[in-house]
């Protein structure tokens, strides 16, 4: 919001796990007037649940919803590329099959270039590199260290 002067009619599109960050932003997104375009592996879906309700939520406020497996489809258009750690606490032991999983998943430049004119990247930290690349991550599209200083605010 602080970047684009609001949300209204922005696409987010999130690429990799179907974690807890990407749950929030399933269930915030079409409230906020977001488009939603989400890929993760098969197997690393989000909660049924939670796709239910996004999906109610999407119809309500009149967003588009997409869930695929292809990180370029789901990128196709969007302003706003987010991930996030694809292992987290207390899946360590899952790293290696999480690792093969995920290939392909991995942010890039080429990725961007399915994205938005003015696409920028977000990712809430700490951040490894399988996630996204060196270019992407110091990029001047990426936000993560104001995001990071945001979000020092809410605590």
């Amino acid at each position: 919001q602080e970047h684009y002067g609001g949300l209204n009619g922005l696409t987010i599109t999130w690429i990799g796990d179907g974690n807890n960050v990407l749950h929030s932003i399933m269930m915030s997104a079409a409230k906020l007037g977001m488009h939603l375009r989400v890929a993760t592996p098969k197997g690393f879906e989000p909660d049924l649940r939670i796709t239910k309700i996004t999906e109610q939520y999407s119809k309500e406020y009149g967003t588009k919803l997409l869930l695929t497996t292809d990180p370029l489809e789901a990128a196709d258009g969007a302003n706003v590329l987010v991930t996030d750690t694809w292992i987290s606490m207390g899946q360590e032991e899952e790293k290696k099959e999480r690792l093969k999983a995920f290939q392909g998943y991995q942010i890039t430049m080429q990725t961007a270039k399915s994205a938005a004119s003015n696409w920028t990247f977000l990712h809430c930290l700490p951040r490894k590199p399988e996630e996204v690349d060196d270019e992407v991550f110091y990029s001047p599209q990426s936000l993560v260290f104001q995001e990071a200083e945001n979000r020092k605010w809410t605590i």
